[in-house]
């Protein structure tokens, strides 16, 4: 019988979109930003200086310093997956995500067995009933694959607005960062922006310390 035979395949078809949409929205691995940040401008200064990893701490409602030519830069992967914020907004991602895959599979199911349910019953029926049947569970499958598109969009647009948050939170506090250590420029590293860095000029660890005691003082 072609009909059942190519309802069974799109079944088939079915169950990979939801394996596959399991797999990349509840992987549960941080949310990578749309975009490298900018480099981040504090104010110039006199003063001539290397970046260095072991930068005193800073205070959390940092004094702009006068002009220097200091400039370094950031991992952005690293901030990413080490900033306590990142790690936190990822779990809340992954818990809606968890609910998400959950619908997937109820509509799933829903069709595998009306398929499933008129496989079993297609040979004691009508060519009418085997057509009309065939065609419900064409419908059927048609609004499970409209409402997996509808999870999909829903779900882009979380992990959209993550970034967002997340992002600007931490550019927010790398100018402060910045402006209270005198940096003229601090560069973030990623998307092929910046070839070669010297180590020295890397403050990617005192940079996730500072953030990290900043989102630990606002939870």
């Amino acid at each position: 019988m072609k009909n059942s035979t190519q309802l069974i395949v799109n079944a088939l078809l079915v169950v990979a979109v939801a394996v596959l949409f399991y797999l990349h929205f509840a992987s549960g691995k941080p949310a990578k930003p749309a975009a490298t940040p900018a480099p981040i401008a504090a104010a110039p200064t006199d003063t001539t200086a290397a970046a260095e990893a072991d930068e005193p701490e800073v205070p959390l409602t940092p004094a702009v310093l006068a002009d220097t030519n200091k400039v370094a830069y950031v991992e952005t992967n690293r901030l990413l997956e080490e900033y306590q914020g990142m790690k936190d907004a990822s779990k809340r991602l992954e818990a809606k995500a968890r609910g998400w895959e959950a619908q997937n599979k109820k509509l799933v199911t829903s069709f595998q067995t009306a398929v499933q349910q008129y496989q079993q019953k297609a040979e004691g029926m009508s060519a009418e009933q085997r057509a009309a049947t065939e065609q419900q569970l064409q419908a059927q499958q048609m609004k499970v694959g409209q409402e997996q598109e509808r999870l999909q969009s829903q779900a882009q647009q979380e992990q959209a607005k993550l970034n967002d948050q997340v992002m600007g939170r931490v550019n927010k506090q790398i100018e402060k960062y910045g402006k209270a250590n005198g940096y003229r420029l601090i560069l973030a590293t990623g998307a092929g922006n910046i070839a070669y860095g010297r180590k020295d000029l890397d403050i990617t660890t005192p940079v996730l310390k500072y953030l990290n005691k900043e989102y630990a003082g606002k939870k």
